[in-house]
């Protein structure tokens, strides 16, 4: 059984600096319900990949889950930002690195039932090293991990954020078809 929710009323309950909450009226297979809604900006995410099969990593706190996460770089869009410059200039604030090639891989919703973010996944190769430019609020520790290594902590359930998931998934999954030969040594 397919239905769609249809809204009634909509307001913004909740104004922040991140994110508004937007209580909406909708209707429901059983009449009315109302529905919670976070707004947020679309992110992205940049799997950078190096020749030796290595991707950059970062460690930082994040304060929702109260610790130190194991992660792929990322980070929000800015209004009018286009999915590929934000990719580009994300990657550059927080690793230092400048890709000369990036190609988009998918799009993910992190967290449906309460959030209208998309998160859009970018793998970036012919890395060139440069300095990072981390917003004032920023710590974060850079590593590298084999895409294997990567992979089998995915796997083992020990690599839990879930944008860092999708993205080493894809990535394994071109390596593992072949796709990314002319590239790895």
């Amino acid at each position: 059984m397919t239905f769609e929710e249809k809204t009634i009323r909509s307001e913004i309950v909740y104004h922040g600096k991140l994110i508004d909450v937007r209580r909406d009226i909708v209707t429901t297979v059983d009449g009315q319900s109302s529905r919670e809604i976070v707004e947020h900006a679309d992110g992205v995410v940049i799997a950078a990949l190096k020749p030796d099969g290595n991707i950059i990593m970062e460690r930082q706190y994040r304060k929702p889950v109260e610790d130190v996460v194991f992660e792929i770089p990322a980070g929000k869009m800015d209004p009018g930002e286009e999915m590929e410059e934000a990719a580009l200039r994300e990657l550059r604030e927080e690793t230092g690195y400048t890709p000369e090639h990036i190609r988009f891989l998918t799009s993910s919703w992190p967290s449906v039932g309460f959030s209208r973010e998309v998160l859009h996944v970018f793998l970036a190769t012919g890395l060139h090293a440069g300095e990072t430019d981390l917003d004032d609020n920023e710590a974060i520790d850079l590593e590298e991990h084999h895409i294997d290594e990567l992979y089998d902590m995915v796997m083992r359930g020990e690599l839990t954020d879930g944008k860092s998931q999708v993205a080493i998934l894809m990535v394994k999954g071109l390596i593992d078809r072949g796709e990314l030969d002319d590239y790895l040594e």
